[in-house]
């Protein structure tokens, strides 16, 4: 815990150990680093013949190693060597990349072998053996603690009591590639949030406490946008009684406030990619755009994105009166649903923010006050100042 605290988070490394002429030796595995060098108390060292140097203090060296972690992709990376075929094709359930991509199976391996080759997930060594990548055991692997890098990558589900997390309920692993495992994720997330029964056009439906197509966007957005080169940990999705928070290593790449209208960036590109091939997700950046439209249809709370030092955090919430709703989260969703109507090609109203909450003609002074705020803030403007309040258009203020 010692060396863990005082090193930068891309340090990775594991023991182990190995029978030598009957003898237990143990072997310190230091994995190469990922993104930037890997620093002690803040420096970054080199070694520079029989010495250990400061990086700094070598500019051409660093400059050399720089450019080579900048051109190192996660998903390039090895996940395990030296297998031979039959090996490789054990550790994925390739069944499900053929599913997806609504291709034949193959009736031979080496047959399979020549598509996961042209995806990445496989690569052919000069010995005649076989690697699996990065891409294809995180997405692909029958059980992702075959692979020692990437077993913390596996997706947690905790269920809590209440709306702390005093309580927990239940915790399980999606042990499982992303790809192989996300629809039985799907599946075990709404059988543990709330639900009710209504009676629609005298049948009896189930209603489920939140949107899953926003459920199902937030949980992909979080496993494709993760930072890979942050280890020890994964994504989580917790579900409370009156939210669910889905937990991301990472920060994202764009501003927040232009989330819904930016152009897509991933820096996980190859995952991203073959996941939108795949039926996963979509590359087109509509993701955001799902979740909040989502969200306004069913009358819910904004959706809301929490930054920390390394981690992104979302939040779904369950219905909440208007009166309960607090005023940043107000001011968010204000925010939010004038976006939304920008890049649909209208604007926000004092009408449509009323319907967006599920409120009444007579709660058309409360919703003026919020705008009116909104403007204060910068948040949204005016689209033609001199309009008459009744008739009065806004637009985010960026726009």
């Amino acid at each position: 815990m010692w060396l863990r605290s005082l090193l930068s988070n891309n340090a990775d490394f594991e023991f182990s150990s190995v029978e030598v002429n009957n003898k237990r030796v143990g072997v310190l595995i230091i994995y190469s680093a990922t993104n930037q060098p890997v620093m002690f108390e803040k420096v970054d060292y080199i070694r520079v013949g029989s010495y250990t140097k400061k990086l700094n203090e070598y500019p051409e060296i660093q400059a050399k190693l720089w450019d080579k972690l900048r051109n190192s992709k996660f998903e390039e990376r090895s996940a395990k060597i030296d297998l031979s075929l039959s090996e490789a094709l054990s550790l994925l359930d390739y069944n499900v990349y053929f599913d997806n991509a609504d291709i034949p199976l193959p009736q031979d391996a080496k047959s399979i072998a020549h598509y996961l080759l042209e995806e990445d997930v496989l690569r052919k060594q000069d010995n005649g053996l076989y690697t699996i990548t990065n891409l294809g055991a995180i997405l692909f692997a029958k059980n992702l603690s075959a692979f020692s890098k990437l077993s913390r990558k596996a997706i947690r589900i905790v269920q809590y009591s209440d709306n702390s997390r005093l309580n927990m309920l239940k915790e399980d692993i999606v042990e499982k590639g992303y790809v192989v495992g996300f629809e039985g994720l799907m599946k075990y997330v709404e059988a543990l949030i709330p639900a009710s029964e209504v009676i629609i056009s005298a049948k009896r439906e189930k209603k489920s406490a939140y949107p899953m197509l926003a459920i199902r966007e937030a949980v992909a957005n979080a496993l494709i946008h993760q930072d890979f080169a942050i280890t020890g940990t994964g994504p989580v999705v917790e579900i409370f009684e009156n939210r669910i928070e889905i937990t991301n290593p990472g920060l994202p790449l764009v501003d927040i406030k232009r989330i819904i209208d930016n152009p897509p960036k991933s820096r996980n590109e190859k995952l991203a990619a073959l996941m939108r091939r795949l039926g996963m997700c979509e590359e087109l950046g509509t993701g955001w755009d799902k979740i909040t439209i989502t969200c306004e249809i069913h009358c819910l709370p904004a959706p809301k994105i929490d930054l920390y030092s390394d981690s992104t955090k979302v939040s779904l919430f369950s219905e909440k009166a208007f009166s309960n709703i607090s005023p940043e989260d107000k001011m968010w969703a204000c925010y939010l649903h004038a976006c939304i109507k920008h890049v649909q090609g209208e604007y926000l109203t004092n009408s449509s923010l009323r319907k967006r909450f599920g409120l009444k003609d007579s709660s058309s002074g409360s919703i003026s006050r919020l705008i009116k705020d909104a403007v204060q803030l910068g948040l949204v403007k005016p689209l033609e100042p001199d309009t008459a309040p009744r008739y009065m258009k806004y637009l985010p203020a960026w726009a």
